[in-house]
């Protein structure tokens, strides 16, 4: 049986190689769990259990495998010290997971400080609507390997939605088109629908729109379906080859 380990900072960094000068490939929000395939003096090399993402992150005091009753529902959810609002000690992100052991009024403590019951959700919490909240990453900046309200890559802002309504994603945008089968073509589109392009991704927030994390802007953003066609058309001579329907 795989023995995990339980993530227990904000966010971590999972590098290409055992290097805080390597490449940052994605990222671990608080609450995902991985398994060590290797150890080093300074790194782990690590299985991500959620994706099977591997990579390495330096070595730290983890916690022992949680399972989790409890998942953060906005950008950022504050973390206090006591169960009121008077110091504020952490931000932990969206759709990280927490193991909730009492609750006092208006929060939920777990073993990082206190939340409010406001900002989360239970773990078995889904929505009809899989990205229903999906603006609230609009504007925040794109950061490549990002995962969180810090920032966020193309292909995380997929993942992160679908993970928080409980269902597998790959994390990288070539692995999702060849995961998700049912086609439909751009004069079909309807909102919650995938558009891939070699190494990009978006999501249609209606017909005519759609949200993604778009480097050459630096942020996420909401920009017109042929509008952005034409521009990664234009600007990096991609074309959409795929629009997935959930």
């Amino acid at each position: 049986m795989t023995k995990y380990l339980t993530n227990n900072y904000s966010l971590i960094n999972l590098h290409k190689k055992p290097s805080t000068k390597s490449e940052i490939v994605t990222q671990i929000i608080y609450g995902e769990s991985f398994s060590i395939l290797r150890k080093a003096k300074k790194w782990y090399k690590i299985k991500i259990k959620e994706d099977g993402y591997k990579g390495y992150v330096q070595n730290k005091k983890f916690s022992k495998f949680l399972r989790p009753n409890y998942k953060i529902s906005v950008l950022k959810a504050t973390v206090y010290k006591f169960p009121n609002k008077s110091k504020k000690i952490n931000f932990i992100p969206y759709s990280s997971k927490i193991k909730v052991l009492e609750k006092k009024g208006s929060f939920l403590k777990f073993s990082k400080g206190w939340i409010n019951k406001k900002e989360v959700k239970p773990i078995s919490f889904t929505e009809r609507d899989l990205f229903k909240r999906i603006n609230i990453y609009k504007n925040v900046k794109y950061k490549w390997g990002g995962k969180s309200f810090k920032g966020i890559d193309c292909s995380a802002l997929i993942q992160v939605f679908l993970n928080f309504n409980n269902k597998f994603c790959p994390r990288d945008a070539k692995d999702q088109v060849r995961y998700f089968k049912k086609n439909v073509s751009l004069k079909n589109i309807k909102k919650n629908d995938i558009i891939y392009w070699k190494g990009h991704v978006a999501v249609a927030i209606s017909k005519k729109k759609l949200i993604h994390a778009y480097g050459p802007m630096k942020k996420t953003v909401v920009m017109g379906i042929e509008q952005t066609i034409n521009r990664i058309n234009k600007t990096a001579n991609l074309k959409v080859i795929g629009i997935k329907r959930l």
